[in-house]
């Protein structure tokens, strides 16, 4: 008998979705169907392929209106912001369908008498997608479709909180008509997990997770000897220069401290302010918290949910007891909040000041709506503080000077630098992280590099 997956739900603790765990013999015969399906998906033409591909994102966004409270219910999104991941996904899917063609071109160099010179990108065969649940389509997406532009075969294991998402890829694919097993889906235990990345008939892992899942992936490949593409954790710092529009700063950043009630890996999670703006940032980033409204996602009223679990909000209750027993201190009012309850995975927004770099608050992810604020006094010293960290997803300056600005990111040790805007990725940059934030790439051409090989031809072509 199989072992069931149980969903349970953030807005009431509910189990939302129940599915059968898929066995060791499901996922051989899944790999089976994916070795055996490629090399046809391989040869058809690349305009055909972006083709149905198009089509199949028509079939996901018309059902935009369905998947969008699904993700609500599954991991707790407020259903006013759900929509922005499906118009997330079309954006990033019909981004990479539209740059493929340019992309995957092969490389010619310079002409040489007597002989025709190109490398090719060819697929790397069957790529197995780990995907997790804070966006659960966004996230995807990054791999599944390039992959499958590339002419990959895809089989996506998607997190235990969100298994709906990865029926939801498989129903698009269906409509479109995608040739049987080109994508497939398995739901899996985490040793299974380990199992599919291990298995030698997959070429290549897509993992987004946290830092010790990504030691697993490298373990787990290992054995295979598959490639690895992996997007890991973030403590993504900001800093406030002091000739910086004050306004759009408090706005600009407090948004990418609690959207998604702070559970993503490209959030801010560390400010740093310039000494002449300090005072007058804390109190407008304070008033503007204040008008968060906590509650249900399926309010339309609410506009920060629940974290995804009841044990993830104790981490960050945890995380910020710790940090004022060590001398922060909290200057949100937690009372404005009625439905911030301990024990439970709804809570209250946090912005914390006199901390420092000892404190785990600004050294650990925090995946949940809790930001450390410090005051530095140069460039310089902001560039050190935003340094000192294992991480390095993303990194915000916030000035009216893009030339300083530039210099700044030019010091950062990071995979974005962002100016006046953070927590966005846009899909014709690479989407990258250094230290513990990961390696490879996704999105951009740079990402069909990733999921593709150089194959080089070299033809006398005169004897």
């Amino acid at each position: 008998m199989s072992a069931i997956q149980n969903t349970t739900s953030p807005v009431d603790g509910s189990i939302y979705v129940e599915r059968p765990l898929a066995d060791a013999a499901a996922i051989d015969a899944a790999l089976d169907r994916a070795t055996r399906a490629q090399p046809g998906w391989a040869a058809i033409p690349l305009a055909e392929r972006i083709a149905l591909l198009s089509r199949a994102v028509d079939a996901f966004v018309a059902r935009g209106a369905e998947i969008a409270p699904e993700i609500s219910w599954q991991m707790g999104r407020p259903v006013r912001h759900a929509p922005g991941e499906v118009r997330g996904f079309e954006e990033r899917a019909r981004h990479m369908l539209a740059i493929a063609p340019e992309a995957l071109a092969p490389v010619e160099p310079a002409a040489k008498a007597g002989f025709v010179r190109q490398i090719k990108r060819v697929p790397l065969g069957v790529v197995a997608v780990v995907a997790p649940w804070n966006y659960p389509y966004l996230t995807a997406v990054n791999a599944v479709i390039p992959a499958l532009i590339a002419g990959n075969a895809v089989v996506l294991k998607h997190s235990h909180q969100t298994p709906l998402c990865a029926e939801r890829f498989a129903e698009a694919f269906m409509a479109a008509g995608l040739p049987e097993g080109v994508f497939q889906f398995l739901h899996l235990s985490h040793a299974d997990t380990s199992r599919l990345m291990g298995d030698g008939r997959v070429a290549n892992v897509c993992f987004t997770g946290s830092v010790a899942g990504g030691r697993a992936v490298v373990e787990a490949t290992a054995r295979g000897f598959a490639t690895a593409g992996l997007e890991l954790g973030g403590k993504d710092p900001a800093y406030v220069r002091a000739d910086a529009n004050l306004a759009h700063a408090i706005d600009t950043l407090v948004d990418g401290a609690f959207f998604n009630a702070g559970q993503s890996c490209c959030g801010i999670k560390r400010i740093y302010v310039a000494d002449a703006l300090y005072d007058a940032f804390i109190e407008g980033a304070v008033a503007l918290t204040h008008q968060y409204r906590l509650g249900s996602p399926l309010d339309p009223e609410t506009t920060l949910g629940p974290v995804v679990r009841t044990s993830a909000a104790e981490i960050v209750r945890g995380q910020v007891a710790d940090a004022v027993r060590r001398g922060a201190r909290q200057v949100v009012d937690t009372a404005r909040f009625a439905a911030d309850r301990v024990g439970s995975p709804y809570l209250a927004p946090q912005i914390l000041v006199d901390v420092d770099h000892t404190m785990p608050i600004m050294r650990e992810e925090t995946f949940g709506p809790a930001v450390g604020i410090m005051r530095v006094r140069s460039d310089d010293e902001a560039v050190a503080r935003m340094n000192d960290s294992d991480f390095g997803l993303t990194a915000a300056v916030f000035s009216a000077d893009a030339a300083a600005a530039e210099l700044i990111a030019d010091q950062l040790e990071t995979g974005t630098v962002f100016l006046n805007r953070c927590d966005y990725l846009d899909p014709a940059l690479a989407w990258t992280g250094v230290k513990h934030s990961g390696r490879g790439c996704t999105l951009s051409r740079v990402g069909f590099e990733q999921l593709t090989r150089p194959k080089s031809y070299h033809f006398k072509v005169t004897l």
